[in-house]
């Protein structure tokens, strides 16, 4: 799926719509994976200060997304449902991801009890492992905002 079908699953948006592209894989077991894209051009607003004579993506920026990448397993839902980070654990970065490359991430829930999901990810650059991580989330229903 590309930008616009991301958007049914994310409620991201410009700036921080990170994701290119995703699709969901269904392994021979059954268990199903997310795999997404995201090359870099240098313009993104991160490059200006990170670092400007050594340019390299943030990784907080590469944990959201994975972060983004793990939603795309969560069927959307139709109700106004935000997904927010509730922890982290044994993030690993083991290379730099730099302007002109494509990090190529893979994702799976390892486990859930409602409304919160635990998950784990990786990203890679032409094959070679640039972060991998353990994190979890919780899908909150949106406050309405008449109410008093």
């Amino acid at each position: 799926m590309k930008c616009e079908q991301l958007k049914n699953y994310l409620p991201h948006r410009s700036s921080m719509l990170l994701l290119d592209e995703a699709e969901l894989v269904t392994e021979e077991n059954g268990a199903q994976t997310a795999h997404a894209k995201k090359t870099f051009t240098g313009e993104e607003w991160f490059f200006d200060g990170h670092f400007p004579q050594n340019p390299v993506v943030p990784g907080v920026i590469q944990c959201e997304i994975l972060a983004q990448t793990v939603c795309v397993l969560l069927e959307p839902t139709g109700r106004a449902v935000t997904p927010y980070f509730t922890g982290m654990k044994e993030v690993r970065w083991k290379h730099p991801v730099r302007p002109g490359e494509t990090l190529e991430t893979v994702c799976s829930i390892t486990r859930a009890k409602k409304p919160f999901y635990f998950a784990k990810g990786e990203g890679y650059v032409n094959g070679v492992l640039c972060v991998s991580a353990e994190f979890s989330f919780a899908l909150m229903e949106q406050a309405d905002s008449a109410a008093t």
